[in-house]
């Protein structure tokens, strides 16, 4: 029976070797990983799921990359991390780009996150508010007077030929729709996901004007300072195409996108209302130009559309040339 035990200690030393031997190569091939940080406008949540589950799908790890997200508070915050080194791209709203442009910031556009504006302004249907030019003389609530609730706001009144001085608005904070089902508000500025998360506490019989239909610039996009750029061009090559992967992925499978929030987002506790905050994100995701150019797809025409509004808005001081600081290198046919 000695020959038993002997054999049983030396399958059980092989197999503790293998299993050694394994682990250490998962260590190495982690050590081999490049690191790249990315600022996020927001905490991580649910919409952003594709960025989050690289442990459990590796599609950054894939390209040899090792991914961070940082959260932040705002477009304005992910910009801020970028150019004080902490962050290597940013995760940023349109208007946070042509705020830091405008105090001379050098930045680069490299992909379009969502190219579908998201912003919306509700009001109840019995206040019979139903364009633009209906909102003169109502109170209206934002978020925040710096948030792009108030920016989007103010693009819908530009359209209108209405100025911020022919209406009220005010600051209600993130419960936004509250004030509006208590009628201390006529109207509130939103986004899709909120709008949908106001819906299933109960709000119901509204109006809704979609800022895209006056004026469709891009939600988010991912910048980067101009150093970066040129110093970490294959870096960014690779965290694009793996971020279009995941993208990708989150379009074909939104079902198990919303199973994996529970375990990576903050707010995704609730499966079913994870699913239809990613489809909401998925259809920002796809425009004329993703279907014709693939995702990511920039438009440099309308975010220079977005930047002459926001001078004539008086958000920026400075005429912006877009066509400067967007660059397809990343994304043309060739990268796909």
């Amino acid at each position: 029976m000695k020959w038993k035990a002997l054999l049983f200690a030396a399958l059980l030393l092989f197999v503790t070797a293998c299993g050694a031997k394994e682990e250490e190569s998962s260590a190495q091939k982690k050590e081999k990983l490049q690191p790249i940080t990315v600022a996020n406008w927001s905490q991580l949540i649910t919409e952003q799921t594709n960025l989050l589950v690289d442990e459990q799908k590796g599609f950054f790890q894939d390209k040899g990359l090792d991914v961070k997200v940082v959260p932040g508070a705002g477009g304005g915050d992910a910009i801020k991390n970028i150019l004080s080194g902490q962050a290597d791209i940013a995760f940023t709203d349109p208007g946070s780009l042509y705020f830091a442009l405008d105090q001379g910031e050098k930045l680069k556009v490299i992909y379009t996150i969502y190219p579908q504006n998201v912003f919306n302004v509700v009001s109840l249907k019995e206040s019979n508010i139903t364009k633009p030019e209906d909102l003169k003389g109502k109170t209206i609530g934002v978020y925040s007077l710096s948030s792009g609730t108030r920016q989007n706001l103010l693009v819908l009144l530009h359209k209108a030929g209405l100025t911020e001085k022919d209406v009220k608005i005010v600051e209600v904070g993130i419960s936004n729709f509250a004030p509006l089902m208590q009628g201390q508000v006529d109207a509130t500025a939103a986004t899709d996901t909120g709008l949908f998360l106001a819906k299933q506490k109960g709000l119901s019989d509204v109006n809704v004007m979609e800022v895209k239909d006056y004026l469709n610039i891009p939600s988010d996009v991912f910048a980067v300072t101009e150093k970066t750029y040129e110093e970490k061009k294959d870096e960014l090559h690779r965290f694009i195409e793996a971020y279009r992967n995941s993208a990708q992925w989150m379009l074909e499978n939104p079902e198990e996108a919303a199973t994996l929030a529970k375990e990576v987002a903050i707010d995704g506790k609730d499966e079913k209302v994870n699913e239809e905050i990613i489809k909401l994100r998925n259809v920002a995701s796809i425009s004329v130009d993703t279907n014709r150019e693939g995702l990511g797809a920039l438009n440099a025409a309308i975010l220079q559309e977005g930047a002459d509004t926001y001078q004539q808005l008086g958000l920026v001081k400075n005429k912006l040339e877009l066509e400067k600081v967007v660059t397809e290198e990343f994304t043309g046919e060739e990268k796909q």
